[in-house]
């Protein structure tokens, strides 16, 4: 399934296959760092969940794991904090820091491998036609960086492979603030000539541009100028901004368009807890929180937001998914605190959303949708 080695020429359309491939849904994983947490992992480090790779690839392997079982089509690598930098700041050569940047890659196909063989019981591993025949469903592996990882890592770590190996699917750039980084992003993919097929997602405070001021427009415009870049759209961003950020981001680009919020909880620094809004800390919204997105460590504590500040109900992250397919949305997603019961849930309501556009006359172009 790998599809690194396959030169470029339009990575939209790239993209575009896949979903043609799916059955017209793409569902991408959720959130790395919490489900770590959830396994026993400490993350109590300036690597976070990459620490993994270096001390429990296993508990990676898992939850990869997990979210393939629960309808992911995409699984993205526990790289988003991983750099060249940050390894060898623990006595790493540049040689073996590059090698765990690539390991994280290996983890994910080795996970893939497991389930596409069936050793993994999901009730997502094949799909059963009309005819009774099986078909399996694209499994893909996105590798991620995580913001300014244009300075510590361009891509071209992912492309050195031996032959007998293969690099990601996809090119996750992620949690762009502004339209420098992004505008850097693209140049280092022209230069180095990578030839995997990327997507840029940037973040937003206020619905309307990304977190350092720049017009989410100028943004989008930015990722659309390169031919490299199969998507482009918003991460770790609030649910209740990602509509007007969708309409936004249509009006500069035709390519698919990606958005994977959090839950709405905001994370302190200073003290390492999520805190959520007052109607999140409601009980009824407690019970649906356990059921829908399995809240782990870092606690949830306290009220620092009010009702406009966030902290979306499971129950309304997952009804918002029509609308932002509607919105144009091609990959639609979760970011921070979402967790497999996350993606499950909406791998169902794509498929009941897909059931009823069938009876729709003239809607035959069903997006893809992402969950990280």
């Amino acid at each position: 399934m790998g599809r690194g080695d396959t030169f470029v020429r339009d990575a939209a359309d790239t993209l575009r296959g896949w979903v043609r491939e799916s059955g017209g849904c793409l569902v991408v994983d959720g959130a790395m760092g919490t489900e770590l947490e959830a396994h026993g992992a400490d993350l109590q480090d300036e690597l976070w969940s990459a620490r993994c790779l270096v001390s429990a690839p296993h508990l990676i392997r898992k939850v990869h794991l997990d979210y393939l079982e629960a309808g992911a089509n995409i699984i993205t690598t526990a790289s988003y904090q991983a750099t060249l930098q940050g390894f060898q700041s623990r006595g790493l050569s540049r040689e073996q820091s590059e090698a765990l940047l690539r390991r994280g890659v290996q983890v994910a196909q080795e996970a893939r491998a497991i389930f596409l063989e069936g050793r993994s019981k999901g009730p997502y591993a094949a799909r059963e036609n009309n005819d009774g025949s099986t078909e399996r469903r694209p499994v893909l592996v996105a590798a991620s960086v995580g913001s300014y990882g244009a300075y510590l890592a361009d891509g071209s770590e992912y492309t050195k492979r031996s032959r007998n190996s293969t690099g990601p699917d996809l090119i996750a750039f992620e949690t762009i603030p502004n339209k420098l980084e992004a505008q850097a992003y693209c140049e280092l993919l022209e230069e180095n000539d990578i030839r995997i097929p990327a997507w840029f997602s940037f973040t937003s405070k206020d619905g309307a541009s990304a977190a350092s001021g720049d017009p989410i427009t100028h943004c989008a415009a930015v990722a659309d100028s390169c031919r490299r870049v199969a998507a482009v759209g918003v991460n770790c961003t609030a649910p209740r901004l990602i509509n007007g950020l969708l309409l936004g981001i249509r009006k500069v680009t035709s390519k698919p368009i990606v958005v994977y919020p959090n839950t709405g909880e905001t994370y302190v620094a200073e003290t390492k807890e999520w805190v959520v809004s007052a109607l999140a800390t409601h009980p009824h919204m407690q019970v649906l929180r356990s059921i829908w997105f399995c809240d782990a460590s870092p606690p949830v504590v306290g009220v620092l937001q009010d009702s406009a500040g966030g902290g979306a109900s499971a129950t309304d992250f997952v009804s918002c998914v029509g609308k932002w397919r509607q919105a144009g949305a091609s990959l639609v997603g979760g970011c921070c605190r979402t967790s497999p019961a996350t993606v499950r849930a909406i791998a169902r309501a794509l498929r009941d959303s897909d059931a009823a556009a069938a009876d729709i006359d003239g809607y035959d172009d069903f997006q893809a949708v992402a969950v990280l």
